[in-house]
């Protein structure tokens, strides 16, 4: 068996001695959790431990895997130079990874490395693996912005890669919880980051690693962890694989969720196919998409029908002639005017929105279909969407209340409000209300002068609040 254990591990920087000076004995659970799994690792014999970190080289659309021969790093930016870390790659079982991946079209590889330092995730995992095993070499890798089922599908090729080389190998998931769990903490309290914790710690506790890849991204992004998309990637590793699971330990006294789990190969035998996790997955996916589109309202039916067709056939949907009855007959779409916003995503994750602040078609229902053509296939943040992407777009529909000037953020509230920041110059940003991961009046106006490339220290501005009524 090529994959003899797998391990979450959190990386608060503190935990190492040098940083925290003292201070890590305040989350002395999680460090006495840490030293159990370098104890488990030792007594698992690798010869190659995988460390996925969601603070290696990350891109949207490509997994990044460290090249060379080694790779060293410090806690000095962290005010430790003392503490630093060495790591000896196996090249031989990267260039299979990446071999493999090439050959089951995950986009994955050693290019486009921007730094060769290790990072702390990295760090703090081989901080407690060297207390108790020597000689062992290291693979390392980012995450990505790919769906749960990219991120599982590469930890399948390293279980693939590792077997053929008759790699003894450990996959340590490097990652954080929440880190919203407290008003006092450094990035305050979302209600969400509780129920995230407690689903992922009864996860690592019960073994359900498709629940993991099921998990709800408005719910992670809220939560605001950053380790999710490395035990997604763990879960592949152990692909077919029936396991024994342990919660070693979870605390979060500072605001910030620590979890420790243990997942270890419950046999010895061959590949366990009632444990295709992935084909699980992706069947709650497809059930979970048929109900979205089984409930969609005429607005959303409106935008998707509009783009599937632009996209099968080439052709625009004629306003009132190619629609629906029940479209035809909503006195909304079909006698008011307004502007919108189209958004697309799959699996949670935005793949293209385009709006008009003011309507400038003659009814709302040629406003969706014009926007929704425009969200799936001029976004300059994408490319356009594939005929092959149709089936897995979740769609929503923003409809807007005309924009009222206003004198301070005072009167904004990101939950209620989006907000316009304009120049005289005709530059403009917009920011719709109630998004994942925007939680204040200073985010969503820093984030829609972005948008329009305006300065707020120095740009002479104005700002502007609208409602939105959101079709989902």
């Amino acid at each position: 068996m090529a994959i003899v254990g797998a391990f979450a591990m959190p990386h608060p920087p503190l935990i190492i001695p040098a940083v925290g000076r003292g201070r890590e004995h305040d989350i002395q659970a999680t460090v006495d959790a840490c030293e159990e799994v370098g104890r488990r690792i030792a007594a698992l014999t690798p010869d190659t431990v995988v460390i996925s970190s969601p603070h290696a080289t990350l891109y949207r659309d490509y997994f990044h895997i460290s090249p060379g021969k080694t790779a060293r790093g410090s806690f000095s930016m962290y005010g430790a130079p003392q503490a630093s870390y060495k790591a000896t790659y196996d090249t031989e079982l990267v260039r299979a990874i990446c071999a493999e991946c090439k050959a089951e079209g995950v986009e994955a590889g050693t290019d486009y490395e921007r730094d060769a330092r290790l990072d702390h995730g990295t760090m703090i995992a081989l901080h407690f693996i060297e207390h108790h095993v020597r000689g062992f070499r290291v693979v390392r890798m980012g995450l990505s912005g790919f769906s749960p089922a990219e991120h599982y599908r590469l930890g399948r090729c390293v279980q693939v890669a590792a077997a053929h080389l008759g790699r003894r190998v450990v996959w340590l998931a490097s990652g954080d919880l929440a880190h919203k769990l407290l008003d006092e903490g450094p990035y305050g309290f979302a209600p969400e980051a509780p129920v995230f914790d407690e689903r992922v710690t009864r996860d690592f506790a019960t073994g359900d690693l498709v629940d993991l890849l099921a998990m709800d991204p408005s719910l992670a992004e809220r939560a605001a962890e950053c380790g999710l998309r490395s035990f997604q990637m763990m879960s592949g590793a152990l692909d077919r694989t029936a396991v024994r699971s342990e919660l070693l330990s979870y605390e979060g006294p500072f605001g910030v969720g620590y979890g420790v789990a243990a997942f270890e190969p419950a046999s010895e035998e061959g590949a366990d196919e009632s444990c295709d996790r992935l084909a699980s997955y992706l069947d709650l996916r497809a059930a979970d998409l048929a109900r979205r589109k089984e409930h969609e309202d005429a607005h959303v039916r409106l935008a998707r029908l509009s783009l599937e067709s632009y996209v099968r056939h080439g052709r625009r949907l004629s306003v009132p002639a190619d629609l629906p009855a029940d479209v035809r007959s909503d006195a909304e779409l079909m006698g008011t005017r307004a502007g919108c916003f189209v958004s697309l995503k799959v699996d949670g994750a935005l793949r293209g929105c385009i709006g008009t602040i003011a309507p400038t078609r003659a009814s709302l229902a040629e406003e969706i279909c014009a926007n929704a053509i425009s969200a799936g296939t001029r976004d300059p943040r994408f490319p356009a969407v594939r005929e092959r992407e149709l089936d897995d777009l979740v769609y929503d529909v923003d409809v807007l209340t005309a924009p009222e000037p206003i004198d301070s953020v005072a009167q904004l509230d990101p939950a209620r409000y989006g907000v316009i920041v304009s120049c005289r110059d005709g530059r403009r940003g917009l920011l719709l209300p109630d998004l994942d991961g925007v939680d204040t009046v200073d985010e969503q106006v820093r984030i829609a002068a972005q948008k329009g490339q305006i300065d707020l220290d120095f740009d002479d501005y104005r700002l502007e609040r609208f409602e939105v009524v959101r079709h989902l």
